[in-house]
């Protein structure tokens, strides 16, 4: 027997902005928990990342995406065309645009392409708790003068502020469908993707002048580790990742003098790792130089892109 109710409702709603429009933080808080990475800074996002909010009448696959910005570099060519598919066969978009910026060229250019979707747009006003209420007021108008949007919702996603509204919107959006994935599921991520990109987060901060799109994470190694005999507690899960960046003198910013640095960047990706499998990780970092990997095809390969 079904558990779910006739007029339940499930679909995929694409997430899409320029950089640093507060996708992946509005992706977090609508499903509930920490599924994409953020970073004050543009273009940390690097894949499609599925999260799977979770109502009692439906399901939304929300899906993040890479910001849409002017490549520099085959990797920046990849992003957009991660954008692109992204926008095919969706239910509905979700269009963010910050509240404490002014609509610039790159939101009216993704504007039009979501447009050719024929997809229901929601614009999403991000990053509210950073304006006051007048400002917040001309920002709503000026973001209704771009288009006929389906709803202008103004979020908080660090505060939650109408979270909960736009994912009941948004899901009035969805045909009526069974459950797309387990009742209990939040991401279609691998635990070893989750983990990449939480060291990558870690090894982010700090350095956004220095080398905020160089540096790549790959885990070579995972495995659980049994306690010594006599030791009644659970095993580690013992993690072995290389990070990745394109230049020699990168590679000394990011181990820090006498390896302090990588150590903090090891300390603090831990935990989150620990949170994330709930038991305790044993971490081994190492720094390799792969040059120029963002206009390597092959490298750009390995690396999942």
């Amino acid at each position: 027997m079904n558990d779910f109710p006739p007029d339940f409702r499930a679909g995929f709603v694409s997430v899409v902005g320029r950089p640093n429009a507060g996708k992946s933080t509005l992706t977090n808080a609508m499903v509930g928990t920490k599924i994409a990475i953020t970073a004050d800074q543009p273009e940390t996002t690097r894949r499609v990342i599925r999260g799977i909010v979770q109502l009692d009448a439906g399901q939304l696959i929300v899906v993040d995406t890479p910001g849409l910005h002017r490549p520099r570099t085959l990797l920046g060519e990849r992003l957009n065309d991660m954008v692109g598919e992204s926008l095919s066969d969706v239910d509905a978009v979700a269009l963010c645009m910050p509240a404490d910026e002014p609509t610039g060229p790159g939101d009216r250019f993704l504007l039009d392409l979501v447009k050719k979707t024929g997809a229901p747009i929601i614009a999403v006003i991000t990053k509210t708790d950073k304006v006051a209420k007048d400002k917040l007021a001309d920002r709503i108008i000026e973001v209704s003068q771009l288009h006929d949007f389906e709803e202008i919702v103004p979020v908080s996603a660090v505060k939650g502020d109408q979270v909960q509204l736009l994912a009941e919107l948004l899901l009035t959006r969805m045909p009526l469908s069974p459950p797309l994935y387990p009742r209990d599921s939040i991401t279609d991520e691998t635990e070893e993707e989750l983990i990449g990109e939480l060291i990558r987060e870690a090894a982010l901060v700090g350095v956004r002048d220095e080398l905020p799109h160089s540096i790549a994470v790959v885990i070579e190694e995972m495995y659980t580790r049994p306690r010594k005999d006599g030791d009644d507690r659970p095993p580690v899960m013992a993690i072995h990742a290389s990070l990745f960046v394109e230049r020699e003198s990168q590679k000394g910013i990011v181990i820090g003098r006498g390896g302090a640095r990588l150590k903090r960047v090891g300390k603090q990706a831990r935990e989150s790792i620990e949170r994330l499998l709930g038991q305790q990780v044993y971490l081994d970092l190492y720094v390799k130089v792969a040059k120029e990997w963002q206009r390597d095809p092959k490298m750009l390969g390995r690396l999942g892109f």
